[in-house]
């Protein structure tokens, strides 16, 4: 080990093991390559592996002089290593990356350790963390070395069946097949400051490429990871997210109790008149997501962007600790909601369904983004989304309307038959405005129509809409 602290991204494997977990101890190596298991004789067998002939498959000239350089100066005979961890007083398996050795490149002995590191996850129900720092596939191994991403592929898919997390922590570089696998295929996706993200390399990009969309701080911008977390803040970040994420955390797994609604924290009237309902929801002083998400939840660790290059401020959605157990929450803020915020909350339902998890949405929109951006960004996909990720899930979904209820913006959001409401919010089919101007009424029946379209939470509870309106919090009665 070298004096003195090396660049957060540049960590040798093991120090970026030690960086993180309170012990570990190594996995064993495979004997030898395994490759995909299929019987003999089914006409699906893997092509015979020769990575043991002399300079692996190709017989590359040199390869095993520059693994044998690469042993010396690293000490490791891999570019990863496998490691049963404890962070944070929860167990996991660690993949690090040796990016000394060859640029962290995935070859077949790689997809041996990999395929036996998630094997083992799923043996032992552990969620899986992998510390990347990778150039790629290993070009002296050829298509045999690039077969090992749909290894690594496959074992991820498997472990998500079976309901086990996955955190990608994105060293410097994070680029090539390691990025489009354990990378972009990982639940949680969280960087290190100024790290280098792509599918694209420095050497392979074109040359006038935008260089902000190849680093963490971009690809955060663009919705394609979760977090930027400085190094000295990972460990606690990571522990966060695996006490949230564990299935031990779970009492039932899918049977698990629904979430209770959260109380009032507004105005404890109810309004006399739908025009009523709506001042008091629009009211700028009315309590936010961010107020119910403060008062429900212990602590909490969010997801960001939908994947997809979109990223909605208005919407918010993440995992929270209430009572000693895991709620998932998608929170929308008041604003008009963007086609990547439907694509976010639709992400987190799918994935706290398949881990478990019961679910909270806190409605309160005046309704979807309508603009031309909007519907070149697929608004109309993403709200059929956000309905689909609801109607489909198996853990109970718990909704509170806090605020505005704008028409299918916010009931793409709002849980069938489970939907509670505050005294100070309303749902409308449409705004009392548009819904006058589309029957060509003038400007002074907005009130009017308000009241025949019955928005208001005692209106909605004898329409059967939601199942009741929710007392405020004590100190507010």
């Amino acid at each position: 080990m070298r004096d003195g602290p090396l660049p957060c991204g540049r960590l040798t494997a093991r120090q970026a093991l030690a960086a993180v977990a309170d012990t570990y101890t190594e996995l064993a190596a495979p004997d030898g390559p395994r490759g995909p298991r299929t019987a003999p004789g089914s006409g699906d067998e893997a092509p015979p592996r020769a990575s043991v002939a002399p300079d692996g498959p190709l017989g590359w000239y040199g390869y095993d002089d520059a693994r044998a350089r690469a042993r010396e100066r690293t000490g490791e005979d891999e570019s990863v290593v496998t490691a049963l961890a404890t962070i944070g007083g929860t167990e996991a398996v660690v993949l690090s990356f040796e990016f000394r050795y060859l640029g962290g490149s995935l070859g077949e002995r790689t997809g041996d350790r990999l395929e036996a590191a998630y094997t083992e996850a799923r043996e032992r129900r552990l969620p899986v963390v992998s510390l990347i720092a990778t150039g790629g596939s290993r070009m002296q191994e050829g298509m045999r070395a690039l077969s090992q991403l749909q290894r690594v592929s496959r074992q991820s898919a498997d472990n998500r069946a079976a309901g086990l997390a996955q955190i990608a922590v994105l060293r410097d570089p994070t680029t090539g097949g390691g990025w489009a696998t354990l990378g972009a295929a990982a639940d949680v996706i969280l960087a290190l400051p100024g790290a280098q993200i792509g599918f694209a390399g420095s050497r392979v990009r074109p040359p006038d490429a935008d260089p902000r969309a190849y680093c963490a701080e971009g690809q955060l911008a663009s919705g394609q990871i979760d977090a930027v977390v400085p190094p000295d803040l990972l460990r606690g970040t990571l522990q966060r997210w695996l006490r949230l994420l564990r299935p031990s955390a779970q009492s039932g797994g899918r049977a698990a109790a629904p979430a209770p609604p959260p109380e009032a924290l507004g105005a404890p009237d109810l309004p006399d008149t739908g025009w009523g309902a709506v001042l008091r929801a629009r009211d700028a002083r009315r309590p936010r997501a961010e107020a119910y998400l403060r008062a429900y939840f212990d602590d909490w660790e969010e997801i960001g962007g939908d994947r997809c290059g979109g990223v909605d401020p208005g919407i918010r959605c993440g995992f929270g600790h209430r009572d000693g157990r895991t709620i998932a929450f998608a929170a929308q803020c008041g604003t008009a909601t963007r086609p990547a915020g439907f694509r976010t909350a639709a992400r987190l339902v799918r994935l706290a369904d398949r881990l478990g998890v019961p679910v909270l949405t806190l409605v309160d929109t005046p309704g979807a983004a309508n603009d031309a951006e909007a519907e070149r960004a697929g608004a109309g996909a993403a709200i059929a989304d956000a309905f689909a990720a609801l109607a489909t899930a198996r853990v109970p979904v718990t909704s509170l309307l806090i605020g505005e209820g704008g028409s299918g913006g916010a009931l793409a959001l709002a849980a069938p038959d489970r939907l509670w409401a505050t005294p100070d919010s309303y749902f409308s089919v449409i705004a009392p405005e548009l819904a006058a101007a589309i029957l060509k009424r003038d400007e002074g029946q907005v009130r009017e129509t308000a009241d025949q379209l019955r928005i208001r939470p005692q209106d909605l509870l004898e329409l059967g809409v939601i199942r009741a309106i929710v007392p405020p919090a004590p100190d507010r009665r």
